[in-house]
């Protein structure tokens, strides 16, 4: 009976391999550095007299403050169950099955992929040049044939940015052609790398944001598509009728509070000072290929021998995200930044098996 009903799925879900997560990939130990995940979390209070209602379609508070924290109007904002959710509808919203395609710029996030195949649309892969930026010019000769193009800033998991001048001609032209999505779930972490300023000009531009990340609130799943008021309303044509809950609501407003962001921006102050010096000391080791621009709260590490680097940190309970079976990304290992006390562990334990 099974492989009847296996057979009554769409031909794509049969075939489709899931995105492995880290919470699916799992692994054992006391240092989580799989995931991107912030190592604190913050404190919340929670109403619950309206639990027992519906919530909000677009909750007014996480709207209009995620607005004024983004420097966008509340009309171009849309919040989603995590940014996963925001790609999700962008590939249901213009592109028709078994039709239209979407572009992705490997290596990059594995979800742009899945979800294109979930949704029965084909993906034209556009590889990174050898320097992991975006091919803008090879982009340009696909926007015939293509309705949106994904790209990843900072890329993960290579960490690299993009170019607001070849980005901005990408825009014109791909006028009237394709979506150019910005995915940037981990611009606090560099923010003058942000393209939002770009919204004021282009109706074709979505940026993708998160409170995962920087924000600490990654079992929250909240997250947000920025863009014209035209593409705002299209979507919201296609999202769940509640998408946001009451307690996901209450949680990212207060966020979003001054309050909120002050302590957002310190936590990110602390990560990025903490990724420069857990760079400098791995540039110090032997063992090691390259170490890849970080821009974000994880560093790739390329190292010689990656599988003997992986399995001995995950002996020791030090659970990292291997990358070695990725195109281009050969004995490539990605580190999330934790606490001071998890780097130093990590550090040590390095330096143990590379000596």
């Amino acid at each position: 009976m099974s492989n009847k009903l296996t057979k009554l799925a769409r031909k794509s879900v049969q075939e489709l391999t899931p995105y492995q997560s880290a919470r699916r990939i799992g692994g054992t130990g006391d240092i989580w550095l799989n995931a991107n995940e912030a190592p604190d979390t913050g404190h919340y209070s929670l109403d619950c007299s309206r639990l027992n209602r519906y919530p909000e379609f677009q909750p007014a508070s996480v709207i209009n403050g995620y607005a004024d924290y983004a420097g966008v109007k509340p009309e171009q904002v849309i919040t989603t169950r995590g940014a996963d959710e925001a790609i999700e509808l962008l590939i249901r919203t213009f592109c028709e099955p078994g039709k239209d395609s979407i572009l992705i710029n490997p290596p990059t996030y594995g979800m742009y992929e899945i979800s294109a195949e979930t949704c029965g649309v084909d993906i034209i892969k556009q590889d990174l040049d050898a320097n992991f930026d975006p091919d803008y010019d090879a982009i340009k000769l696909q926007l015939e044939s293509v309705n949106i193009v994904f790209l990843c800033a900072p890329n993960n998991p290579t960490g690299n940015l993009l170019n607001t001048e070849r980005l901005t001609d990408l825009l014109n032209a791909a006028q009237d052609k394709a979506i150019i999505v910005c995915d940037e779930a981990y611009i606090e972490f560099c923010p003058d790398a942000s393209q939002v300023s770009l919204l004021q000009d282009f109706d074709n531009l979505v940026i993708l944001r998160t409170l995962s990340k920087a924000f600490a609130l990654a079992s929250l799943r909240c997250g947000f598509a920025l863009a014209s008021e035209t593409v705002i309303g299209l979507l919201s044509k296609v999202i769940a009728p509640y998408p946001v809950p009451e307690p996901v609501a209450q949680i990212a407003s207060q966020a979003l509070t001054s309050s909120g962001i002050k302590v957002m921006k310190t936590r990110v102050e602390q990560l990025n000072g903490m990724r420069n010096a857990f760079i400098d000391e791995l540039n110090q080791l032997q063992g090691i290929e390259k170490v890849f621009p970080a821009t974000g709260n994880y560093v790739l590490v390329q190292f010689y021998d990656s599988q003997k680097v992986f399995s001995l940190l995950g002996e020791q309970g030090i659970v990292l995200r291997d990358f070695s079976s990725k195109v281009r990304l050969e004995n490539c290992i990605r580190i999330t930044l934790g606490s001071a006390t998890e780097m130093n562990t990590t550090l040590v334990a390095l330096k143990s098996v590379l000596s």
